[in-house]
């Protein structure tokens, strides 16, 4: 009795077995490309320029956006700095596998000659800290809705990574890919913007609300990530040679409008970001067969596109 059924047990297993495949074609998810291809005009913003640094290195240009609204202190102290050509002739002074990129003074290091360090002209060597500030319910926010481990809620405002605690009533920048954070020694109020690093690893978030989280980069990340790395203690460089020099860092605001990138950030309150955010929590295609039903703040990347205008 068993061997007559069994050709007819292995045509529905078979049939079974299909039926996944065929459901799972005609459930594909958009990709962000197509999603991105409807997106309407107003779903983009165009940076302000007061807003922009543009870090010359060899390789190329990064472009980093300041976070004025969350680390308003800092962002005014780092436009000083750049104004006054402080990070002219700076370095690339630390490179740690899996984490950060750091510039500055090498000077200023553990290791450097203190009296050579570069002075900071008007700029302050103190700031209170700016790690976390109050919640505002007028600025624009996009809730993730998966858990976090490290904060009660997280979602996105004004295009950058955020995360909140409705019980104290704050919220703070996250260390995801590409943040730019303000380096610091012991005392809180020791990160004065002279010093900045890019997350280039893994996203340490256990950072969050120990440091203030200046901006992020917004083009030129390959500058920064792909960078040999120090053999120092915390990937320092430990030759001059090593390092990788800052030609310049301007305000886009301050250089002529033809010589400025034309970006563009998609706005993290539009449609179309909710469905890119939807869309990679339930990737559904011919390669991604089972969706993760779930996603992570700092597995979100937020588009940013070039414009070919000419001035």
């Amino acid at each position: 009795m068993l061997l007559r059924q069994l050709p007819a047990a292995l045509a529905i297993a078979a049939s079974l077995l299909a039926l996944p495949a065929a459901a799972d074609t005609a459930k594909s998810t958009p990709t962000a490309k197509e999603l991105l291809a409807k997106a309407k005009p107003e779903e983009w913003r165009t940076p302000d320029p007061t807003n922009l640094l543009y870090m010359q290195l060899p390789q190329g240009r990064v472009v980093i956006e300041l976070a004025p609204d969350f680390t308003p202190l800092h962002a005014d102290n780092i436009r000083t700095l750049v104004r006054e050509h402080y990070f002219d002739g700076l370095a690339i002074i630390r490179v740690q596998d899996n984490f950060v990129t750091q510039w500055g003074d090498p000077n200023d290091d553990d290791s450097g000659d203190k009296s050579k360090i570069k002075p900071l002209g008007s700029a302050k060597a103190k700031l209170p800290p700016e790690y976390t500030r109050a919640i505002d319910p007028k600025l624009p926010w996009t809730p993730l809705p998966d858990g976090d481990m490290y904060a009660p809620q997280v979602g996105f405002s004004e295009g950058f990574p955020v995360a909140r605690d409705p019980g104290t009533g704050r919220e703070w920048l996250t260390h995801c890919y590409g943040m730019v954070g303000v380096a610091r020694d012991i005392p809180p109020d020791s990160g004065s913007g002279n010093s900045l690093y890019a997350v280039i690893g893994q996203a340490p978030r256990g950072l969050d609300r120990n440091l203030a989280i200046a901006g992020r980069v917004i083009q030129g990340m390959q500058y920064l990530s792909a960078l040999p790395r120090g053999t120092g203690a915390l990937g320092f460089y430990t030759q001059a040679s090593q390092r990788t020099p800052i030609i310049s860092v301007r305000l886009a605001a301050d250089i002529p409008p033809a010589e400025r990138e034309n970006l563009q950030v998609l706005r993290t309150d539009s449609p179309t970001f909710a469905a890119i955010i939807e869309a990679k929590r339930n990737r559904r295609d011919a390669f991604y067969t089972v969706p993760a039903g779930k996603i992570d703040l700092c597995s979100i990347d937020i588009p940013v596109r070039a414009l070919d205008v000419k001035h």
